[in-house]
């Protein structure tokens, strides 16, 4: 039988190699670990990290995580609610009160009032009705013109922090009622606006203090330092063509120079392979890490289960999420056949714009990272799939 590793091998560099068929590469760069019951399994990187600057993919490569941010913003929320600094269902308001009083966009109607304020537990769930920048929505547009506009005040030099976003944000009318359905949107940044408010911190001081040190985490952060940006890699954009091209857009906000004042909780922070997978460790340890406690048992136990009813669950209709619940803002193994894999129920973790993904499973003590740097690329590959799928063949 093949060496798992081989194997694991040959799905990576499909990654970067010209597919026979399409003519196109998936990613420039790619790099994998897998660690299991505290043992590396698995470790490789193929490609570049940065083909213009010769860069090429490694493990202490520091990636832009995009939404792979969001399970840490999470974590941080459920940190301040075991030590009793919030509850679940406190409205969103109680803490910035520019939420008060929110609209809800109906179709024919223009803008209605919301029936109940939005809560700490709607948005932990994305099932707030606030939107992501979208053309196919009149909120959408509206964010979209909201984010466009922050991000030129930046580009000019203006600081537009995470206060500002969050006003912003909650100028926006709704995409629904809250509580409705589930949909993606800025509820993490919002999330981190309320970090702030709770704790006196901007949001990158609370995380560095209560997670990245004690997790030694020095790789992570809302900015990379001018000594480290040798090690950031490019995030590319695929043409039409095939051809891989430099990103130079912010379509979230996100931006990670020393000068950044938008701590984005839902796609802002920088990572190493390491590094995440020392947080991911700790999840899958239930709060502990290298016999020390982060969060509480009881807490990683609550952020770790579905949390939709059946009826937000219908809009949870992605690739990537089928057979998945959603909670915590996270993914939950509901049912293997539905996601055709043969993780444990109840594994759990995350994804990112350009291709980052994140197993972890407490049945198993397996963490499993997957780094890619191509614009769009989400969680739904198939060559990602069959990765995982040789990883649990080989434990």
């Amino acid at each position: 039988m093949k060496d798992y590793r081989v194997a694991m091998d040959e799905i990576l560099w499909q990654e970067i190699e010209e597919d026979e068929v399409s003519g196109q590469k998936g990613a420039k760069g790619v790099s994998a670990l897998v660690i299991c019951k505290g043992k590396e399994l698995y470790y490789n990187a193929f490609g570049d990290a940065d083909t213009e600057r010769g860069i090429p993919m490694s493990r202490d490569i520091i990636i832009r995580l995009y939404s792979m941010t969001k399970p840490i913003t999470a974590a941080a929320v459920m940190l301040l609610a075991e030590r009793g600094k919030l509850d679940l269902w406190d409205p969103v308001s109680r803490y910035l009160p520019c939420f008060r009083g929110q609209k809800v966009w109906v179709e024919g109607r223009g803008e209605v009032s919301a029936e109940r304020e939005n809560t700490l537990y709607d948005l932990l769930n994305m099932t707030s009705g606030i939107t992501y920048p979208d053309e196919n929505t009149e909120p959408g547009r509206r964010m979209k013109e909201l984010v466009d506009g922050y991000v030129a005040r930046r580009e000019k030099g203006e600081r537009v922090d995470t206060q500002k976003y969050v006003r912003g944000i909650a100028s926006v009318p709704l995409c629904f009622q809250p509580g409705d359905r589930w949909m993606y949107g800025f509820s993490a940044d919002v999330l981190g606006g309320v970090i702030e408010a709770i704790s006196g911190m901007t949001f990158g001081e609370f995380l560095k203090k209560e997670f990245f040190e004690p997790l030694e985490m020095p790789d992570t952060g809302f900015f990379v330092p001018k000594e480290k940006l040798g090690r950031l890699a490019q995030h590319y954009d695929r043409t039409e063509a095939g051809i891989f091209i430099p990103h130079r857009g912010s379509h979230l906000g996100e931006y990670c120079g020393e000068d950044v004042a938008f701590e984005s909780g839902g796609a802002g922070l920088v990572s190493t392979l390491d590094d995440y997978s020392h947080f991911a460790l700790m999840m899958v340890g239930k709060g502990i890490y290298k016999d020390r406690r982060i969060m509480g048992r009881k807490t990683v136990e609550f952020m770790t289960q579905n949390r939709l009813t059946e009826k937000q669950r219908i809009t949870l209709n992605w690739e990537s999420t089928k057979g998945y619940g959603y909670g915590c803002l996270m993914r939950i193994l509901t049912d293997q056949g539905l996601a055709a894999t043969n993780a444990s129920i109840g594994e759990y973790g995350w994804d990112g714009w350009t291709g980052n993904y994140v197993t972890m499973d407490p049945k198993e003590e397996l963490v499993l990272l997957y780094f890619i740097q191509r614009c769009g690329a989400g969680g739904a590959m198939a060559t990602l799939r069959r990765f995982r799928m040789i990883a649990y063949g080989a434990i």
